[in-house]
């Protein structure tokens, strides 16, 4: 079976594959496109069956796309690639390290006087949800996380850094400032956000622990979560995506356990960013899973 590579932009055919079959994939595919074109290697690239329709997974096959000799597949370059892993390990240990700078080293950014002025316990406390929240971060994407694809964009590790390492130097400055002021509640609003911050995020563990045990190792199967035997995970009964809810509801108690607006800044912009990821997500399971709880939401229960 021969199959044109077409550049779905241009229209222009690109290659000719030979050799392939009926069971061949859309892997089999890019291996050999990438043995033509060097240029692009396997993670780089995409195949449609239509100019602008869908990426097609790499384990679907010709035959399921009803493709014969003379068949065309659609190609487009997803430029320079970087590993999942490495992305994240970047953007992760930049709020780690930063915030720690402004508490550790205050006189660094606010000057000498800055390391004699006394602290509040809640920048004690906040220092450590903090560290606490992305060293958990950092660990999952090395023990925990399994990721559907190997690679994204280059560009993403520039931008992903900038959003995480600007909001945490505008969050950090405020709560370590030397003028910063306790929450107007005292130690009940300082004590129940820590509360509700600790169980946001083992709730968080939680749900990515259950995720990582429905897709084995060194594959990119997906299947639908269910609750497990850990009552954190009931969640998944309402929601698609707990582990954003979770997440969210962490922050939000940072933000009431300090009373910071930069905080609360922070935590709507990442509300906003995981609605906008779980509604995608909550879609594709319905697109792909014809059994699909109808009953749950994406994010929040009963209401989004």
């Amino acid at each position: 079976m021969e199959i044109s590579v077409v550049d779905g932009r241009s229209g222009k055919t690109l290659s000719t594959l030979t050799d392939l079959f009926e069971n061949s994939t859309i892997g089999d595919v890019k291996r050999q496109f990438y043995q033509r074109k060097p240029k692009y290697y396997p993670d780089r690239q995409s195949f449609r069956s239509e100019p602008k329709g869908k990426s097609l997974r790499d384990d679907v096959t010709l035959g399921s796309l009803d493709l014969d000799a003379g068949s065309k597949l659609y190609f487009k370059d997803l430029g320079p690639q970087v590993g999942w892993s490495t992305v994240f390990l970047v953007e992760y240990a930049g709020p780690l390290v930063l915030y720690l700078l402004f508490y550790i080293r205050p006189a660094i950014v606010y000057g000498a006087d800055a390391a004699t002025k006394p602290k509040d316990k809640v920048v004690d406390i906040a220092a450590f949800c903090w560290t606490l929240h992305y060293a958990k971060r950092l660990l999952e994407t090395i023990f925990v996380h399994r990721f559907s694809h190997a690679t994204m964009p280059i560009l993403n590790i520039f931008k992903n850094s900038g959003y995480y390492w600007g909001f945490t130097a505008f969050v950090a400055y405020f709560i370590n400032h030397p003028l910063y002021t306790p929450p107007a509640y005292g130690d009940l609003q300082v004590y129940g956000g820590l509360a509700a911050f600790l169980f946001n995020e083992f709730g968080n563990l939680c749900i990515h622990l259950a995720l990582r045990n429905l897709r084995p190792a060194g594959s990119t199967q997906r299947r639908i979560p269910y609750p497990t035997g850990n009552p954190m995970t009931q969640l998944f009964s309402f929601v698609s995506c707990p582990n954003y809810t979770y997440e969210a509801g962490a922050w939000i108690s940072f933000s009431i356990m300090t009373q910071c607006v930069p905080a609360l800044l922070f935590t709507l912009a990442g509300l906003y960013q995981m609605t906008v990821w779980a509604m995608g997500k909550h879609r594709n399971y319905k697109r792909e899973f014809k059994e699909y709880p109808r009953g749950r939401k994406s994010i929040i229960p009963f209401l989004i």
